[in-house]
């Protein structure tokens, strides 16, 4: 999970999906932002769906995604448009996450609206209906407080059957949660401790079952960091702390007490973390690697973490 804000540049783009497809990561998925979310707005963003699209081209087995498309950036028509072409250019290895959108600044930046949570939310809702309608109805009309469609017929369809995997995000909070049931195919939780996921999780399910469904897959999505020995952790720990505008952090109490929910320390280390939150139901982790241009860190995560945790 690559933050595309920090200033990754196609070429950066590039490698890592070279790398990931040759030390068999399976999936590489990425945020969607436009605005650098600290203080450092030389560190400009790719556009998620572009970038997605052109790594799609020049790759080959790499499933691509968007941990999370807001919904307040696109209109419902043109992304689902964006995704099914970016689903063909891959021949079926593209994932929507959708949510609400939540960094204000770099709305008002960009001059996209911003409304009340609750408004975002419905927009969210409305979203999630029109996208799945465009890509599985011969003749989808829509009509909300948000958006109209009338006889749309959206040609061609996605290539994956019934289409493309769509991810919510979020806290598991009552309405996303029902929201998920109803038309997600996976829930993503940012950032959760163990007991944060077991109780997050237990939300979704729940929510599946009120619905009439079977439960659908839960991820988490957190900090990480990972050495093969600890003198390699030592010189990524202050390699990140550089990158995060902290280059006098004392970094072994920072290994020794990372922030909440991170997953930090050498292979041997990380895994049985990794371990105990497959048992704990979890399909996947999505592991954000925040010292992008480190390559020797996707190798470990293909060759040696993955396999331990299969």
């Amino acid at each position: 999970m690559i933050e595309g804000q920090e200033g990754v540049s196609w070429e950066d783009w590039l490698a890592l999906a070279k790398a990931c497809e040759a030390h068999g990561v399976p999936a590489l998925f990425r945020s969607d932002h436009y605005l650098n979310l600290g203080d450092n707005p030389e560190r400009g963003s790719l556009d998620a769906w572009a970038t997605i699209s052109a790594l799609a081209a020049v790759t080959s087995t790499l499933r691509l995604g968007t941990l999370v498309s807001p919904a307040t950036f696109r209109h419902p028509s043109e992304l689902a448009k964006v995704v099914a072409t970016a689903d063909h250019v891959s021949g079926g290895r593209v994932e929507l996450g959708l949510g609400a959108g939540w960094h204000e600044r770099e709305h008002r930046a960009f001059g996209f609206p911003f409304p009340s949570v609750r408004e975002r939310m419905d927009r969210l809702a409305e979203q999630l209906e029109i996208v799945h309608g465009s890509w599985t109805e011969p003749s989808f009309s829509f009509s909300g407080r948000c958006y109209e469609l009338d006889g749309l017929d959206a040609q061609p369809r996605p290539v994956q059957d019934p289409h493309p995997p769509l991810i919510m995000g979020g806290g598991a909070k009552p309405r996303g949660a029902a929201l998920a049931a109803r038309w997600a195919d996976e829930y993503n939780t940012p950032f959760a401790s163990p007991e944060q996921v077991r109780e997050r999780k237990a939300a979704v399910d729940a929510a599946c079952a009120d619905a009439g469904r079977d439960p659908i897959p839960f991820s988490l999505m957190t900090g990480f960091l990972v050495g093969l020995d600890r003198e390699e952790l030592r010189e990524k720990a202050a390699a990140l702390a550089y990158v995060m505008g902290e280059p006098s952090r004392d970094v072994d109490a920072w290994i020794a007490s990372p922030p909440d929910a991170w997953i930090v320390g050498t292979v041997d280390e990380v895994v049985p973390r990794l371990e105990a939150l497959r048992d704990m139901g979890l399909s996947r982790v999505m592991l954000q690697h925040l010292l992008h241009t480190d390559l020797e860190t996707v190798e470990l995560i293909g060759r040696q973490i993955a396999p331990a945790v299969a």
